[in-house]
């Protein structure tokens, strides 16, 4: 007992200690970042969450105030996602996967299941040209017998960033400066250096993947793991592949200024040319699973959204076609809302840190730029009857007639046991911590000996473009660090592109 109150006494005295040092600091001392409450925050990198590998907590006010906040700074165009090209579809399931998952889409083979597709800029504004880099949006929702479920992800596999505390900062990094309106290179190289988890996504960015010359000729990719889960309540962890019919068609840095001279808006323009000849595009839906027990068989954690699931074996689940484009632009296209909020059963994400940011914020970016009914608009609305008692607000024009709008109540509206989540075992402490088993650089390294030589150069060439820009020598240095850990040859030759210290690349790159 004596023993347990000394070590209570001993943490008091530390967490006095360091309160009685941080008074004592000096003014000339950095700056305390604080809430907008004023009040200081203790750790703007990781989520708060229950564990290691624990879902993220609500009570985290510093990722929630950070996303609200980012959420609201554009009205009305998105922040993100801004240019969008949409189109409608159908999924038609190739094989019954009642093993793997309840979900409608899945129920069995051949069971069709309405779609629509936005494909969209991620950085750029709303009418910005289709031919700048960027990754694109490849967001889908499927407005299934069970709901409508949105599978909202990139024409790239993996992300910059593995935390979603750190999504307003990576934009605002990649957006023109709040001085000049001007986007700059200096900006986004000195945030990513802070952040070596980037070098995978960059490596893709920076490669012609980051152009590509048709809507129709690339992959989509769900980037998060997600959970399925069977009438048995068994969870595997799953992570989605779109692979294009029609083959990946990018340009190279002499093309993209060929096809903005003649036509900047190309890739819209393709996919209403095309769809509107009755060439429609069509892709194979693929899935990776994983038992639970095999997230700790890698070197690099599985929940990391700046991982791919590599050498996991795929398995085809269908194909979409896309067969008709909006008369309406606006109605359809621009007011379509997508969030990883919106799951069916079978389908719920999984606890990777980006993604249950994104459950959050997406959905309230939705509800901000179209009012807490948008999904009432014909373009979100389920085909499915939606019954519950969320009332009133703007734009509300849901036929109530009931004088009861709460439950339970005697009118006989329950809720479904097979809608329950799943149970998902937590140990350890609620922390602000990182996750273990980064790896952050090994498979940016795969990524480039996996380019042609042609595509390395590429790659290199369109990389130097923008890292020679750079006037921090120590950015510049640190970034060229994490290219070279990442490849040998990679990090080397684009050193010598922006004129770097070879030595000073080395000595960094051997402290990572």
């Amino acid at each position: 007992m004596n023993t347990q109150k000394n070590t209570i006494n001993n943490k008091s005295t530390l967490t006095l200690s360091a309160l009685a040092l941080a008074m004592a600091l000096p003014a000339s001392a950095a700056t305390t970042l604080t809430k907008d409450n004023g009040a200081a925050v203790g750790d703007n990198q990781n989520s708060m969450t229950a564990g290691e590998r624990g879902s993220v907590l609500l009570e985290d006010v510093q990722l929630i105030q950070k996303l609200q906040r980012f959420a609201r700074e554009r009205i009305p165009e998105r922040v993100v996602h801004a240019r969008g090209t949409g189109a409608h579809g159908v999924f038609v399931a190739s094989k019954e996967l009642d093993d793997l998952t309840i979900a409608a889409p899945f129920a069995e083979a051949g069971k069709e299941t309405d779609v629509f597709v936005r494909f969209s800029s991620v950085i750029h504004s709303k009418g910005s040209p289709e031919t700048l880099r960027d990754p694109r949006g490849f967001a889908t929702k499927f407005y299934t017998d069970e709901g409508n479920w949105d599978l909202v992800g990139n024409n790239l596999p993996v992300f910059f960033i593995r935390d979603a505390i750190k999504f307003p900062d990576m934009v605002h990094s990649l957006k023109p400066s709040p001085v000049d309106n001007i986007q700059d290179p200096n900006r986004f190289f000195d945030f990513f250096s802070y952040e070596p988890g980037s070098t995978h996504m960059l490596t893709w960015v920076y490669s012609d993947y980051g152009t590509p010359a048709s809507l129709r000729k690339m992959d989509g990719w769900g980037v998060h793991a997600y959970k399925m889960i069977n009438k048995s309540g068994d969870v595997k962890y799953v992570k989605f592949h779109w692979v294009s019919q029609q083959g990946i068609d990018n340009l190279d840095a002499k093309e993209v200024n060929e096809v903005q001279g003649k036509d900047f808006q190309h890739l819209t323009r393709d996919l209403y040319s095309e769809i509107g000849k009755g060439n429609f595009p069509k892709w194979d839906l693929y899935i990776k699973t994983l038992d639970p027990s095999q997230l700790d068989d890698f070197d690099y954690n599985p929940l990391d959204a700046t991982k791919m699931w590599l050498d996991v074996k795929e398995t085809k689940v269908g194909t979409m076609t896309l067969n008709r484009m909006p008369t309406n632009f606006f109605q359809s296209t621009e007011q379509v809302a997508m969030a990883p909020a919106n799951v069916i059963p079978g389908i719920e994400p999984s606890e990777d840190r980006l993604l249950q940011g994104r459950v959050f914020s997406y959905a309230d970016t939705q509800m901000y730029r179209l009012g807490a009914n948008h999904q009432q608009l014909p373009i979100n609305r389920a085909k499915v009857e939606v019954v519950n008692y969320n009332q009133d607000g703007a734009m509300n024009y849901s036929n109530t007639t009931s004088n009861v709008n709460y439950q339970p109540s005697h009118e006989n509206v329950a809720e479904n046991p097979i809608a329950r989540r799943s149970n998902t075992e937590l140990k350890g402490y609620v922390q602000q911590a990182a996750i273990k088993k980064q790896q952050n650089f090994a498979q940016a390294g795969v990524l480039y000996r996996g380019f042609s030589k042609q595509e390395r150069t590429n790659l290199v060439n369109n990389l130097a473009g923008d890292l020679g820009k750079v006037k921090d020598s120590k950015v510049m240095h640190k970034m060229l660090s994490h290219f070279y850990k990442a490849d040998s040859e990679y990090g080397t030759r684009l050193t010598k592109a922006v004129n770097g210290d070879m030595k000073q690349v080395k000595q960094l790159a051997a402290k990572l």
